[in-house]
């Protein structure tokens, strides 16, 4: 189904002015986020390597582009930095489209890149961040992007803010470690609606020196994945049947409905059900370790891995802080992303679910993994076939 002609594309300069005044325009935009993040300053007498890291400009440092890859697969990048910081460029091109949840149930959703969530960026800390942003004309809302890996006011939501027929770049570094989200943020009510449309992603700022576990030593990583879990909130008709809209602005006021009841009607890993299963199952092999990286803009989740554990978790999403070890399975609050790596010891199909086991079986938060290799009868085996019961 088309988009309307018609629909009003968002006066971006009105949003602006909105977003930073706290005033509300036209019901699409409202009070801007008194919110911000503040960089301590480190006070030893001598500097360390990590100083002199932090205190390039980026006038000084070589640039590169980083591809961005669509979910679950993350860019090409090296788990331990080499020589000086770098710009890391990217862009993200925001794209509203329909898309099918499951079954012929279809969502309107803005997706950076053409994607639920957005692609994975990676770079490592010290290193500066050079993202473009563009917002095509066909497009009718006017969207921006809060990094929560930014140090500064409302994380370059109010510096990137493009309506229609837009592109604009703007720099920031990367002073934490960790994996963090990023998401649209234009605004009053367009921040949960846009978030709840699935315009989100995450970065992974990696340590200068790689992963490390609590007694510092390295810890290394085979192939690692992002999956973004998602929650929509599809309104239904008065026959119970979800509804479909030919426009985004056409679903917005049911959608916002739905919304505020908390329940979402589809919680979804790479936006939709089954996107991660089947053809789309991730893959390993017995031996191998594989990072899992899991964000979620919006709402609480449990990852667990059915037949695998957290061999080591940063559930906080903070490589800084040593991992935790050993978890069945680890708490990921809304707003956030987290790391979990896994050495694979088993062949056979894992799940990989948010351990909410309504929102993984019914409302769709559930993953496969297929892993190869050769069984250990060690770890598991099977004693006794299944028989018919005998009774004395």
């Amino acid at each position: 189904m088309e988009k309307q002609s018609s629909t009003p594309a968002v006066n971006v300069d009105q949003q602006r002015r909105s977003f930073l005044s706290g005033s509300v325009g036209l019901g699409l935009v409202g009070a801007g986020m008194a919110a911000g993040l503040v960089s301590g300053s480190a006070s030893a007498t001598t500097q360390t390597k990590s100083d002199r890291m932090a205190n390039y400009k980026a006038e000084q440092l070589e640039r590169v582009t980083q591809e961005l890859v669509p979910p679950p697969m993350v860019p090409k990048h090296d788990q331990v930095a080499k020589g000086k910081p770098k710009v890391v460029q990217v862009k993200l091109v925001v794209e509203e489209k329909q898309v099918e949840l499951e079954n012929g149930t279809k969502a309107w959703v803005c997706a950076f890149n053409g994607s639920v969530p957005g692609p994975l960026i990676v770079c490592h800390q010290h290193d500066f961040v050079e993202l473009t942003l563009v917002n095509p004309a066909s497009n009718a809302l006017a969207h921006n992007i809060d990094l929560h890996a930014a140090t500064g006011a409302l994380g370059g939501g109010e510096l990137t803010l493009v309506s229609p027929g837009q592109e604009v770049t703007f720099r920031f570094k990367a002073t934490k470690a960790g994996t963090f989200v990023y998401h649209c943020a234009p605004g009053g009510v367009m921040i949960p609606w846009h978030v709840a449309m699935g315009m989100h992603g995450a970065i992974m700022v990696l340590p200068r020196d790689g992963l490390k576990d609590a007694e510092g030593k390295p810890i290394k990583y085979d192939k690692a994945y992002y999956i973004g879990e998602a929650d929509f909130y599809v309104p239904k008709d008065a026959k119970g049947k979800y509804k479909a809209y030919d426009t985004v602005m056409g679903s917005m006021t049911d959608v916002l409905e739905v919304m505020k009841t908390l329940t979402p009607s589809h919680v979804v890993f790479n936006g939709a059900v089954g996107a991660l299963t089947g053809k789309g199952a991730m893959t390993a092999k017995v031996g191998e370790s594989v990072l899992f990286i899991h964000s979620q803009a919006n709402r609480d989740s449990r990852p667990h891995i059915i037949g695998g554990h957290g061999d080591y978790v940063w559930p906080a999403g903070s490589f800084t802080d040593a991992p935790q070890t050993n978890l069945e399975t680890w708490m990921l609050a809304g707003g956030s992303a987290c790391a979990a790596l896994y050495n694979f010891r088993q062949p056979g199909l894992y799940a990989y679910v948010n351990h909410n086991l309504i929102e993984a079986i019914i409302k769709g938060a559930a993953a496969h993994i297929k892993v190869d290799g050769e069984w250990d009868d060690n770890l598991m085996v099977q004693l006794k076939k299944p028989s018919n019961i005998t009774t004395a």
